[in-house]
Parts: structure tokens; C-alpha cells; sequence
């Protein structure tokens, strides 16, 4: 009989939402009464609110993370035919924004100890198309700003983040969404922060970024019936907005707690590591904010990941796989490349495994997946 009765979720939204509901419903009542629902108070608070928290002036909230890419782009003045470097490891949804914004997406490899994107192998993707790179700050932690700033300065690239993972993460003095010309955040419920449905935002230090951002997002007007651009309708709206205004003031925290049930579970995985289970190597301390805690089961393991996952769901431990299969190796996207041809993006996409962390998470339970690992 297991010593840890108890099931461990994935993720557990509950030991957020319980404590600040009443806040919820009042906040959203008022929105209720005022008809307050497209483009209004809340949207205008929380986008202000979350560029300040982020370092930077400016926030555009969209319907969605992809869209804050695929229209950040446009905005950022990406043209159809540029070339822009990506990790091959990264959620389609980075491929399929940039094709989106009619840009070609290049696929480079990435750390096999951390899984961001390789700025070495970056170096050989750099064509005369070449007009922008997306690092994306995976699991919440962030590529490094110093050798990202180098690497774009030498090669007169636009940095624009993919911060989908990393609300408020930081890395040698910089925040997330702080580094380059704009960055695109996702609002997804299981984020660290995380809304009642899809949403996303643009942030940049950049006014006519981020009034084009605003013009794009609204079918191309930004006075009503008079379309200067071929936009598109993508909006965050009022009550998604107002939710992530209520949450937002928690969020240092909840990354806090984050990082320290990270910290419990390095620990008590340190001895497994000459076991082959390895978990991803973090190299930025307490800016990492984990939205994911990934663990290699490497060849050296005597247990591969799949028969790992099927124990720990028969204790009652639910896992995730981030990601599966790399973008290249999608049905869809086998253009962009071919089996062999990113290494470690393929060789982590075997061996990854995500093992719960939330807000919450007690140090028991963290136990317990740890000894079922064992």
C-alpha cells in the first residue's frame, strides 16, 4: 500500500482561485453592471499593469498568445519573406504565428542541459533574408539577455520574445518581455498567470509598436469605420482582463513558490542523476519561474519515460510530455526540416518528462512523485 494516499495533479487552479474568488466575482460584477465588455477600463488597468510589472511602457492585450506574436510581428515591421529564427523545440504555435505573419519560420537546435534556443547554432542560420530571431524563454525560464543582445547587435537582428512561459521571469537584471523590441505573453488558464480562457498581450518600450499593435488587433482602425491596415478582430476583453487584474498582484509569489518547490525537487532528484533522470538545468537562480519542472529520463535511466509515466499515473501522479514530437517533425510542418536534423530538440523530445508544480504544491507531495520515480 503506497505511503502517499493522496493524487497529485498536474496542475491544481483551485489552490489559487479559492483564496481571492470573492475578489473575482466583485470585480466582474462591476464589469456586469457598467456593460463594460470590449475595449474598455479593465483592458486599458491591466495592460498598464502588466507592462509596468514587466519592465517595459507599453501593453497591447489580444485574443490569444499566438495572435500577439503573429500580429507583434507585423507590427515590428517583419515583411512576407523574411527569414526568422526559432527553436526547434518550441509549442507550434511560435511556428504557426510566423507563417501567420507570412515570415519564413528557420529552425535551429537547442541546449540539450537547458532546452533553450542554441545561439551557436543560430550563427549558421543567418542568411541575407534574416530579419529577426525569437528566443523562447521555455518552462519560464529566460534565454540569456547579455548573449541575446550580442548575438542580435552582431548580426542587426529584432529580438521579439516569446515570453508565453515566463510572466515576470528574470535573467542578468531583465524581465521577461524586457530585452527586445516587443514580446508576446499568454494569458492561458494554466499559465502562471493564467485567465478564464485564451488571451495574450504585446508588450514593447516602442509607442508606434505598440499603436499599430492597437490599430491591428481592431480590424485595422483605430478610429472607428476608418481601417488604415488589414487587420483582424483580436481582442482581450473586458472580463478576461479584469481576472488577470485581480491576479496579477499575487503573481511574484505564486513564481516564489514556484521556484522553491523546484528547488525541493532538485534536491531530492540529485541523487538519481547518475541514474539518468536529470532534470533541466536551471541558469537563472530565482528568475526562473517554472511554469514547467522538466526532467530527462536519459538512455542511461533503467526505466524509459513512457513506463516511467504509466507508473507514476498508476500512484495516482499526473505527468505532462513538453513537447512530444519537435515542430519539424509535425505532419504539417515536415518542410522545415528533416529527421536528424536538430539533434537535441529530437533526443529531448524522447526523453522529457513534466512532473507536477503549482502554486500549493507541498513538499509531500512533492516527496511522493520523487519516491515513485525511485
Amino acid at each position: 500500500m503506497s505511503l502517499y494516499p493522496q493524487k497529485v495533479p498536474f496542475v491544481n487552479l483551485s489552490l489559487q482561485h479559492q483564496p481571492i474568488q470573492s475578489q473575482i466575482t466583485e470585480t466582474l460584477g462591476k464589469i456586469i453592471e457598467r456593460g463594460d465588455f470590449i475595449l474598455g477600463q479593465a483592458l486599458a488597468e491591466f495592460e498598464t499593469a502588466f507592462a509596468a510589472a514587466s519592465g517595459v511602457q507599453y501593453g497591447v492585450g489580444v485574443a490569444c498568445g499566438t495572435d500577439a506574436i503573429a500580429l507583434g510581428l507585423q507590427a515590428c515591421g517583419i515583411n512576407p519573406g523574411d527569414e526568422i529564427i526559432i527553436p526547434a523545440n518550441t509549442f507550434i504555435a511560435t511556428i504557426i504565428a510566423v507563417i501567420q505573419a507570412k515570415a519564413i519560420p528557420i529552425l535551429v537546435d537547442c541546449d540539450p542541459e537547458t532546452a533553450l534556443i542554441d545561439l551557436t547554432a543560430a550563427e549558421t542560420a543567418i542568411t541575407s533574408k534574416t530579419k529577426a530571431i525569437i528566443p523562447v524563454h521555455l518552462y519560464g525560464q529566460m534565454v540569456s539577455p547579455s548573449q541575446l543582445l550580442d548575438f542580435a547587435n552582431r548580426h542587426n537582428l529584432i529580438i521579439f520574445e516569446d515570453a508565453a512561459q515566463a510572466h515576470l521571469a528574470e535573467r542578468e537584471g531583465y524581465r521577461a518581455g524586457a530585452i527586445g523590441k516587443a514580446a508576446a505573453f499568454s494569458f492561458y488558464p494554466s499559465k502562471n498567470l493564467g485567465c478564464f480562457g485564451d488571451g495574450g498581450m504585446l508588450i514593447t518600450n516602442d509607442a508606434k509598436i505598440a499603436e499599430e499593435m492597437r490599430t491591428l488587433r481592431n480590424y485595422g482602425a483605430r478610429i472607428k469605420y476608418l481601417h488604415t491596415k488589414i487587420g483582424t478582430n483580436s481582442r482581450l476583453d473586458n472580463l478576461q482582463a479584469a481576472v488577470l487584474n485581480v491576479k496579477l498582484p499575487y503573481l511574484e509569489k505564486w513564481n516564489r513558490d514556484r521556484n522553491l518547490a523546484a528547488q525541493h525537487y532538485n534536491t531530492l532528484l540529485e541523487p538519481l542523476k547518475h541514474k539518468g533522470i536529470v532534470p533541466i538545468a536551471n541558469h537563472s537562480g530565482s528568475g526562473h519561474i517554472y511554469h514547467i519542472y522538466a526532467i530527462q529520463i536519459t538512455e542511461k535511466s533503467p526505466i524509459d519515460r513512457n513506463t516511467l509515466q504509466q507508473k507514476l499515473a498508476q500512484e495516482g501522479i499526473e505527468t505532462g510530455i513538453h513537447y512530444p514530437v519537435p515542430c519539424h517533425l509535425q505532419p504539417a510542418y515536415q518542410n522545415l526540416g528533416n529527421p536528424g536534423d536538430f539533434p537535441h530538440a529530437e533526443t529531448l523530445c524522447q526523453q522529457i518528462l513534466s512532473l507536477p508544480i503549482y502554486p500549493g504544491l507541498s513538499n509531500t507531495q512533492i516527496e511522493q512523485v520523487v519516491g515513485a520515480i525511485v
